[in-house]
């Protein structure tokens, strides 16, 4: 035919149209005449005609093994296993939700980006915080967001936190055993029977510092603090489908510290002040302990008027201001000694 004629296929022997070393082996040995009997493709439709590439065969050079099944990839295998680590966090206090995360990308003993943003807002009264791989989470999150915009429109009000932990979940589940690492903690606040208007904001996210997301006050009310399903939410989802639901929630190679400060601080009637001072030192106690997290802290403050985020902060000036509370207490600690024992 006029195709066969272009690509050069009766002219030239099997091993020339496929040059890959698979086929050189006895279990994969197709014959001329095999391939004129199936030009049409319809005895075996595995066997499918590819125009020889003759550029192609210097990068293939290497035989694979005859007890290899047909067409297996060949895996590239990394000189070194690119590890991740972060810390993030979400806790529930009485004036709504904390999300805190720090900014340091790392792969094994690298740091990949020191300013990354792993807390992503969706809605204006829902924020996510990532950890696990960095293109993975970034894939889910616009996923996600995706998915509750297209519910919105069709429905004409917002899908719940729950529901939307829910979804993320079944979108998850089947993806589990494989090599999408995932684990997302949906921070938020959630009014009994979703909100009505369609209300987002969507702008330059990274340049909004302490000030609140524009647009929401009207549309939102104080939630029922009687029931479940309202007022602040945090729920953990990741890729292995698993969906959990707390009042305290970190992960990340640094969540452990995290955990020992949250652990020690945190109470339900922790002022606004009090709450965001507690997430900065938990990052800063995370970020000092494990090497795969650090540079600077992100936050934000989620209530019923939607979320707020704070400048980021250096967690090296945190570092230095430490230092110098704990020389100050020495020195104090010092002084009182020489006036006891004089």
């Amino acid at each position: 035919m006029a195709l066969e004629d272009i690509c050069c296929f009766k002219d030239k022997p099997a091993q020339q149209l496929f040059p890959f070393p698979a086929l050189e082996t006895d279990y994969h040995n197709l014959e001329l005449e095999r391939l004129k009997t199936s030009q049409t493709n319809w005895g075996d439709p595995q066997h499918i005609f590819i125009p020889p590439f003759p550029q192609a065969t210097p990068f293939i050079s290497r035989r694979t093994s005859r007890f290899r099944p047909p067409n297996h990839a060949l895996t590239v295998q990394r000189p070194f296993p690119l590890s991740h680590g972060t810390t993030t966090l979400g806790f529930i206090f009485q004036g709504g939700v904390i999300a805190a995360a720090d900014t340091r990308a790392s792969a094994g003993g690298l740091v990949a980006c020191p300013a990354v943003h792993k807390i992503t807002p969706i809605h204006s009264h829902l924020v996510v915080t990532s950890s696990g791989s960095g293109a993975d989470c970034m894939l889910w999150e616009r996923i996600l967001i995706r998915e509750i915009r297209l519910y919105e429109l069709r429905h004409k009000r917002r899908l719940s936190i729950r529901a939307s932990a829910k979804l993320l979940s079944f979108m998850l589940h089947p993806f589990k055993g494989t090599d999408v690492c995932v684990a997302l903690t949906l921070c938020g606040w959630e009014k009994e029977g979703g909100s009505s208007g369609l209300v987002h904001n969507f702008g330059n996210q990274s340049l909004v510092t302490d000030v609140s997301s524009s647009g929401t006050a009207g549309n939102t009310s104080a939630a029922d603090p009687l029931s479940p399903n309202s007022g602040p939410q945090v729920i953990y989802v990741c890729s292995d489908g698993a969906r959990l639901q707390g009042d305290i929630i970190s992960v990340g190679s640094g969540s452990p510290y995290a955990y020992g400060v949250l652990d020690g601080g945190l109470s339900w009637g922790l002022s606004k002040e009090e709450a965001i001072s507690l997430a900065r030192e938990a990052v800063f106690r995370a970020t000092h302990r494990d090497a795969y997290s650090g540079n600077n802290v992100d936050l934000f403050h989620i209530d019923a008027q939607g979320w707020i985020q704070r400048p980021r902060e250096d967690l090296k000036e945190e570092y230095y201001r430490e230092l110098e509370r704990r020389s100050k207490r020495r020195r104090e600690k010092k002084k009182r000694d020489t006036i006891e024992s004089s």
